[in-house]
């Protein structure tokens, strides 16, 4: 029981290990995950992120019989500890979901740069069945999903919903057959890809849902788009027509 990780051909794979309670998370596990995120950050070797769950679930939320322990108010809710540290990690992040996503299993999905999930999956974010508040961190990534009107929906009736409505809402970005597949599928390409590029991406788009692009930031990344090894590779393999062999790394 814990978190397992696995780092193979530039991906790390972390797989939420509980599943004679559905993947929930406990008070440790929560609390591990920030430091292994941060782990992985700096691992030159990694260059993309996949969250996945145990067996046939993804994650059923939090333990509630540590619910008191995991969700303490501010700085030591270790929920939105947890959920802060994958959103912030700089690579690209992908939650790969088969069966219950719910709870804080929703929180740490959404907390992920892509979802993919299996045609069985189901969500849910039940803290109205308990009488407890979902973690604001938490509302507003998922406003930001799927909108005021949807949060609403899931949040005031805690029931669960299929993939399928996940999908129209935003929740998700593809329901698959194949989940494995898919999701190597896309990583494959990704790690085709500027590492670069993607992370130049992934900090301005978060700059800009947040509102906090600067000109300074931006500029860092202009510069490097306009001087960098990968433009200069990259431009030549498209004049050549050949395949891109990027190796730019996180300084």
């Amino acid at each position: 029981m814990g978190l397992e990780c696995v780092v193979r051909d530039g991906v790390a794979t972390v797989t939420i290990d509980n599943p004679a309670k559905r993947n929930a998370m406990t008070a440790q596990m929560w609390r591990d995950m920030p430091e292994l995120l941060e782990s992985l950050a700096k691992d030159p070797a990694v260059r993309v992120l996949v969250l996945t769950g145990a067996g046939e679930d993804f994650c059923a939320g939090a333990d509630i019989s540590e619910l008191a322990d995991i969700n303490r108010s501010g700085d030591a809710n270790l929920s939105s500890r947890a959920e802060n540290a994958l959103a912030g990690f700089p690579k690209p992040t992908i939650a790969a979901i088969r069966g219950f996503c719910v709870g804080g299993g929703c929180q740490l999905a959404a907390a992920c740069d892509v979802r993919f999930a299996e045609e069985g999956a189901r969500f849910a974010i039940t803290p109205a069945k308990i009488g407890i508040v979902y973690p604001p961190t938490a509302i507003e990534r998922l406003v930001g999903l799927v909108g005021p009107a949807s949060a609403k929906y899931l949040l005031y009736s805690a029931d669960l919903v299929p993939a399928g409505h996940a999908l129209r809402i935003g929740l998700l970005q593809e329901v698959v057959e194949d989940l494995e597949a898919r999701v190597g599928a896309y990583v494959a390409t990704l790690l085709s890809r500027s590492q670069f590029s993607l992370e130049a991406a992934k900090d301005i788009i978060g700059g800009v849902v947040e509102g906090s692009l600067s000109e300074e930031r931006l500029d860092d990344w202009m510069r490097g788009s306009l001087d960098g090894v990968d433009a200069a590779e990259g431009i030549a393999a498209f004049l050549e027509r050949r395949p891109a062999r990027f190796t730019w790394v996180r300084p």
